[in-house]
């Protein structure tokens, strides 16, 4: 705020020149040159007194009137002195004073301020002018102060928004709790919100009329329908038909653009339109408002970002059971559906021995069947376990080693585990295939190697990649003859298979009365953990 300058310049005077203006304005001149007079007219009769040139009485007489006039003119200087200055200028102190002392609003008023005149109003017009500053530093303090209560209350309803995304179970319910407090933060008529579809429609989620009432979906059905066409939700109350069908034939408040603006808050996440608030609010009751808009504005992405998590979320659980459904349908494949095929062409088997009437052949295919019953029962029961907790919490190297001991307790057989180990980060599918291949390679040695010793060696190297190994001093078997008889060496081709979709190899050396190595090697991806997707609020 620009100060004027009221101060009126004056030319310079010397100080005598000064000084006489100062007596004429006091009033003083003119008594102290009657009193100047006088004083000489009495000395003059003083001194011709003495040589008694003049008569003594008539002397007297003279200087009698002298000192009277001396005396009244004495006390007309000091009453126009008292009046014209030493008041004034007592009063001009105090008013100084307040000023000083900071009051507010202090204004220098004399009534007669004599010879200070000139002085007073110079005071004046500098009261006058501090004054315009405390007025326009008090506005601009209120102003501060009403800024700084709008951003505290942005703040709070920002903080409320980043909590509710976090917080709230169900979308609707989110959606109209801020449907409330937008109506409220712009003194709206009315509000909606709706939610954006798959197939590309806004639905209407609630509205809020001139009531204040919150209603959602169901609660607004049946809708009104406008002449024009349009279904009326309660929030909605701007006709854009300036006859008001709306309120002549539904008998309902409505309002014209001339009345009513309306604010629309898109819910927005990466360029992508999720839902919409519509406020209806007083005409230009928020076009000059950007404070407002901009607040508006944020909490709408905000709510976008809640949006688009609930629909991410939908997704990643829709995804994850439909990973499930899939590994299951691996697991049955590699090992129940495996067993169960051979099973079935044993029953052929056992058709043809007993068509063929051999008795002998006929009883070792039934031990076979039977063995082969037990077996899928076990693998049945593994399965199971494997899907209760295929993954140890503390990592594969952890699993790997409670699944030797685990092995080591059932059996009988000792079983070492060793480990050179640094945690690759291995996605849990990857975890999963490595924990079935070393549960494949420990439950062919319990079926078929009759050992004494099993290791399980694991080591990972930036370079080499991972490597997986189990071996055992059992019987073994001829590597040139892996395909063996139908049935047999199901479990190295579930391995095999296991193998490839993970991406690894897998190299299986064996000899008769050698015992048998499966050395499973992997190359970890530098993609094959995923961070864990965080919403930033």
């Amino acid at each position: 705020m620009a100060v004027i300058n009221r101060r009126r310049t004056r030319p310079e005077r010397t100080v005598s020149g000064h000084v006489l203006g100062m007596m004429y304005r006091v009033g003083m001149l003119a008594p102290l040159l009657l009193f100047a007079f006088t004083l000489i007219s009495a000395i003059t009769v003083f001194v011709l007194m003495v040589p008694q040139k003049i008569d003594f009485d008539n002397a007297m007489k003279m200087l009698g009137v002298s000192v009277v006039s001396m005396i009244i003119m004495f006390w007309i200087m000091l009453s126009r002195m008292r009046n014209r200055l030493l008041d004034p200028l007592s009063r001009l102190e105090a008013s100084i004073a307040r000023v000083i002392s900071g009051e507010p609003n202090t204004h220098i008023s004399l009534h007669a301020p004599g010879v200070l005149r000139n002085m007073v109003e110079d005071i004046r017009s500098i009261n006058d002018e501090l004054n315009e500053l405390y007025d326009d530093m008090d506005q601009r303090v209120a102003q501060q102060t009403s800024r700084l209560a709008q951003k505290t209350a942005s703040l709070k309803i920002l903080y409320d928004v980043a909590a509710s995304i976090n917080q709230a179970d169900s979308l609707d319910e989110l959606l109209l709790r801020f449907l409330r407090i937008l109506k409220q933060m712009v003194n709206a008529q009315a509000a909606t919100v709706r939610l954006m579809q798959p197939n590309g429609v806004l639905r209407l989620v609630g509205a809020m009329g001139p009531n204040n009432q919150v209603l959602r979906e169901r609660e607004m059905l049946p809708l009104d329908l406008c002449v024009c066409g349009k279904a009326l939700s309660p929030g909605d109350i701007l006709c854009e038909n300036r006859e008001l069908h709306c309120v002549k034939k539904l008998g309902r408040t409505m309002f014209t653009d001339e009345q009513i603006e309306k604010v629309t808050v898109n819910l927005e996440y990466q360029d992508q339109l999720l839902g919409q608030y519509q406020l209806h609010v007083s005409k230009n009751g928020l076009s000059e408002r950007e404070d407002i808009l901009q607040l508006l504005e944020t909490i709408g992405s905000h709510l976008g970002m809640a949006v688009a998590k609930q629909s991410s979320d939908i997704e990643a659980r829709r995804l994850s059971l439909v990973d499930e459904r899939t590994a299951l349908a691996h697991e049955l494949h590699d090992s129940l559906a495996q067993t169960l095929a051979s099973l079935r062409f044993q029953v052929r088997l056992l058709q043809d021995e007993i068509q063929k009437g051999d008795p002998q052949s006929i009883s070792g295919d039934i031990v076979r069947l039977k063995n082969g019953i037990d077996g899928a029962h076990d693998e049945l029961r593994e399965l199971l376990h494997s899907f209760r907790a295929p993954v140890d919490q503390k990592g594969l190297a952890n699993a790997l080693e409670n699944m030797t001991k685990a092995f080591e307790k059932d059996t009988g057989v000792k079983t070492f585990f060793q480990k050179e180990w640094v945690d690759p980060a291995l996605s849990p599918s990857e975890e999963v295939q490595i924990m079935r291949i070393a549960q494949e390679a420990l439950a062919n040695i319990r079926k078929h190697a009759k050992a004494n010793v099993v290791r399980m060696l694991l080591t990972f190297n930036k370079d080499k990649g991972l490597s997986l190994l189990v071996e055992d001093d059992g019987v073994g078997f001829d590597s040139a003859d892996k395909q063996g008889k139908p049935g047999e060496h199901v479990g190295l081709t579930i391995m095999e298979e296991r193998a490839d979709r993970l991406g690894g190899t897998l190299r299986i050396e064996s000899e008769a009365g050698e015992g048998t190595q499966v050395e499973l090697h992997y190359q970890p991806s530098a993609k094959s953990k995923q961070p864990e997707k965080r919403w930033i609020i």
